[in-house]
């Protein structure tokens, strides 16, 4: 998979040695609480070397974000479903250290990677979900241009209180008219 190149980030292949980073981030949870339920346990170092062994595979979907300059890890930004057929993905992201978060790495990863489904994987449409608790995520979600498509009400417990999941999606000829 080639790279893409963004003014101050790149996404490129896993590596070896993104494993450490990914450590430090597995069981913060600063960074963990807004993910999905798989981060409600803490996750082994076994855990953490079976996703990079399935990430580093030919078969994978996704990216690290990393600084452009040094290729230093600083998240991830994945396709988590890819349906080429009917040409949507839903995308997963996650900055994974906490003085990265606000400073606008996502948003540019993102951009890049949705600009990448639709010039080069021919997708139509990009989903993501994102818990309604997560005001930076939805802010950067919208800022790119995605669409609250739908709500799932009380769907994540976090904290002794229910919260809902929003569904965001970004069709290719939104995407289009907004360049």
């Amino acid at each position: 998979m080639a790279h893409i190149y963004g003014n101050r980030v790149m996404l490129r292949e896993y590596r070896e040695s993104d494993y450490e980073h990914m450590r430090g981030w597995v069981n913060n949870p600063k960074i963990v609480d807004t993910l999905s339920d798989i981060f409600l346990y803490p996750h082994s170092e076994k855990d953490t070397r079976g996703y990079l062994d399935m990430a580093m595979s030919t078969n994978w979907k996704g990216f690290v974000i990393a600084f452009r300059d040094t290729e230093e890890y600083i998240g991830q930004i994945d396709f988590i479903k890819l349906d080429e057929k009917n040409g949507w993905g839903e995308l997963g992201i996650v900055i994974g250290k906490e003085e990265y978060l606000g400073k606008g790495f996502g948003t540019e990863a993102l951009q890049l990677i949705i600009d990448f489904a639709f010039s080069q994987l021919r997708l139509n449409r990009v989903e993501l979900v994102c818990w309604s608790f997560n005001a930076r995520a939805r802010h950067v979600y919208e800022k790119v241009g995605f669409v609250q498509e739908g709500v799932r009400r009380k769907k994540r417990y976090r904290n002794g209180e229910f919260h809902d999941e929003i569904c965001y999606g970004l069709l290719k000829e939104e995407w289009e008219a907004r360049k």
